[in-house]
């Protein structure tokens, strides 16, 4: 039976160069056209963390050798890395289409997210981007919010508060009706406010699963697929009590959620979009997974299945 998918594939997984990312990409292709051609309707998320980064230290390195270049804005620069990271999918996926002989196109969409500008994460930044500097180094860069990251050196924090509207919604949903395949809100998509009729862009950065939980109720999707590093979600990860989960209810994920079993910076994020899509979408289901083991997952042979 035909669903409308929408899948979220971290950044992370898409190689430290240029050409690890095609390869990367490549991959992830041949699995999401495998969801294609059983009949499926596939929008995809991408994340953006690592991309974003490198971006602007390369306009930060710039800037050492022409005082005129200016380091690029945060909202530019994940606008910069939806386009190329949507070109590299676009191009892979749009190759595979024509081997299978589908009639069909592939898009990206430059996304904005509307968030609220009195999202309490704009009082307390908390979300680590760019290059690892000394503390003198950081304080020099007029960076107001900084913390130690892993003891690898201290970073810029910033605001990442929780998506409103995915403003694009509707050529969205349009083209996915038209048969189309479609890459959108690229990690987490472009932060804005809407203010006197105008979408004002933001220092910020909105989680990626989070942006594609509201994507897939916004566009009436019917499964929600978040892909990660490991087959399953699992109950004390990494300890010799590790328990890898098949299916969690909502009451479930609130009581493992309170106890800490889910990190942070890892696996909490995606628990907490799945349960939210699954709580306000109709019929919704969400599965979190490995890339590889997508298909299977669909099916019910592995994943884990978050349900009401």
């Amino acid at each position: 039976m035909k669903k409308r998918i929408v899948i979220a594939l971290g950044g992370n997984a898409l190689g430290e160069t240029n050409t690890e990312q095609i390869e990367a990409i490549n991959h992830a292709s041949q699995h999401i056209m495998n969801l294609v051609k059983l009949g499926n309707e596939v929008i995809v998320v991408h994340g953006n963390g690592p991309q974003v980064g490198k971006i602007q230290l390369a306009f930060e390195q710039g800037q050492t050798i022409d005082d005129h270049l200016e380091v690029m804005p945060l909202p530019e620069s994940i606008a910069m890395s939806q386009g190329y990271i949507g070109y590299h999918l676009q191009n892979s996926l749009n190759r595979l289409a024509r081997h299978e002989g589908l009639d069909k196109d592939v898009i990206t969409v430059l996304t904005q997210v509307e968030v609220d500008e009195h999202d309490p994460s704009f009082a307390n930044p908390s979300k680590p981007i760019g290059a690892f500097y000394t503390e003198n180094d950081i304080k020099a860069k007029g960076y107001q919010h900084y913390v130690e990251d892993s003891g690898r050196g201290f970073r810029q924090v910033v605001a990442s508060p929780l998506p409103k509207k995915i403003v694009e919604v509707n050529a969205i949903k349009q083209n996915v009706e038209y048969g189309n395949i479609v890459i959108c809100a690229g990690g987490g998509g472009i932060p804005v406010v809407d203010k006197d009729n105008m979408y004002i862009a933001m220092d910020a950065v909105i989680d990626k699963d989070a942006a594609a939980s509201l994507l897939a109720l916004q566009t009436d999707a019917d499964m929600l697929i978040i892909l990660t590093a490991v087959d399953k979600v699992a109950l004390n990860y990494n300890t010799p009590d590790e328990l890898w989960l098949s299916e969690i209810n909502l009451n479930d994920v609130n009581q493992y959620v309170k106890e800490g079993h889910f990190a942070p910076g890892s696996m909490l994020p995606k628990v907490e979009a799945a349960q939210r899509f699954v709580k306000l979408s109709n019929n919704g289901e969400a599965i979190i997974t490995s890339l590889d083991k997508a298909a299977e997952a669909i099916e019910g042979k592995t994943g884990t299945r978050i349900v009401k």
